[in-house]
């Protein structure tokens, strides 16, 4: 007869023979060559990090190859890991965009083009309407989160707009007219040390001139000027304020005649096409999108005045925005289970263990 402990011993082993088997069928482990990434288990594919990929080097004259080209695609695959963590947090919320509310934006954008000008502005981007659209309900989306976690919690007091024209009274003095502008700059200067959070940068004029054709995509597809200057611009000293430069004496914007004409013709609001910047021997060194803030008369400002208040308000709400952002992100990818296998396999390739 046999012992209790040999039933018992079988029954363990057939309990341990079936989780071993529902393991090995979990779908959570499965990975195709097509999935890049996994955000919480959700899959990230490469035909969409293709897709972004072909319509960030839209219009490029030459097209990035070799290292170039996974550096750029790991960097889509960053930005869609973002993107997949905050529509998951938007799920959670109740918070997606309706229908009506990408069917709204989607006219807008439409609006100033006839329907040929249009259909070609998209084929020009290698992307779809279906495509725009998908782009339209993730950034509503991802505004909608962010606007209830993080903005409208925001209060700027009367006590910080005063303190802060105090400390900061000289720029309300304006013995000329001023330009509050914002920028985002991309240089082909090879030094790696740029003070964006993505940590990229261009190497060269090449790569320069794809990078800023990738921002311009970014920002007609509706993208926050500042959120993309913090990611991406080169300049360290105002990337992280969004690209915010502050109040320009119109006679400093005189001494650089394309920028003054390119910033003249510009309403408030509106962002430039890329303006390029030259070195020495007439060499391109850079390449600078610009944004008009507002435009002001000469004159002193007193803190009574509601222009000051508004701007200083503005200017106050904006910075402390972007850096809740910022961290809002963080603690979201904190919270998050996130496999990036193109990171892993690119390490492979060239033989640095983990």
């Amino acid at each position: 007869m046999r012992s209790k402990h040999h039933f018992r011993d079988l029954a363990f082993l057939a309990s341990l023979m079936a989780l071993v088997l529902s393991l090995a069928g979990c779908p959570s482990k499965e990975r195709s060559d097509d999935v890049v990434a996994r955000v919480n288990g959700e899959k990230i594919l490469r035909s969409e990090v293709d897709k972004y990929y072909s319509n960030q080097t839209a219009g490029s004259p030459q097209q990035p190859t070799g290292e170039q080209a996974d550096s750029m695609k790991l960097n889509i695959l960053k930005q869609l890991i973002d993107y997949e963590l905050m529509m998951q947090r938007a799920r959670k919320l109740g918070l997606l965009a309706t229908d009506e509310e990408v069917d709204a934006k989607f006219a807008e954008f439409k609006a100033p083009y006839t329907q040929e000008e249009f259909d070609k502005h998209l084929k020009e981007k290698n992307i779809t309407a279906d495509d725009f659209k998908r782009d339209l309900r993730r950034n509503l989306t991802i505004d909608k989160v962010l606007n209830k976690e993080v903005t409208s919690k925001i209060n700027i007091t009367d006590a910080d707009i005063s303190n802060y024209y105090n400390e900061h009274k000289t720029e309300f003095n304006f013995i000329e007219p001023q330009y509050h502008l914002a920028q985002i700059v991309v240089t082909t200067d090879p030094n790696p040390n740029v003070g964006n959070l993505k940590g990229d940068k261009a190497q060269n004029e090449a790569d320069a001139k794809k990078k800023m054709q990738m921002l311009m995509n970014r920002l007609e597809s509706g993208e926050d000027f500042a959120t993309v200057a913090m990611n991406y611009s080169e300049q360290s000293n105002t990337s992280q304020n969004g690209g915010d430069m502050g109040f320009i004496p119109e006679s400093s914007l005189k001494s650089d005649p394309a920028v003054m004409a390119v910033v003249s013709k510009l309403k408030a609001g509106q962002n430039s096409d890329p303006i390029p910047g030259y070195g020495p021997n007439h060499k391109i060194v850079g390449y600078s999108i610009i944004k008009l803030i507002a435009r002001e008369p000469a004159g002193q400002r007193e803190l009574g005045d509601p222009r000051v208040q508004a701007a200083i308000r503005q200017q106050l709400r904006d910075r402390r925005e972007q850096l809740l952002k910022a961290a809002y992100y963080e603690v979201v990818r904190n919270d998050a289970k996130v496999e990036n296998y193109m990171a892993d396999d690119l390490l492979k390739n060239v033989g640095v263990a983990k």
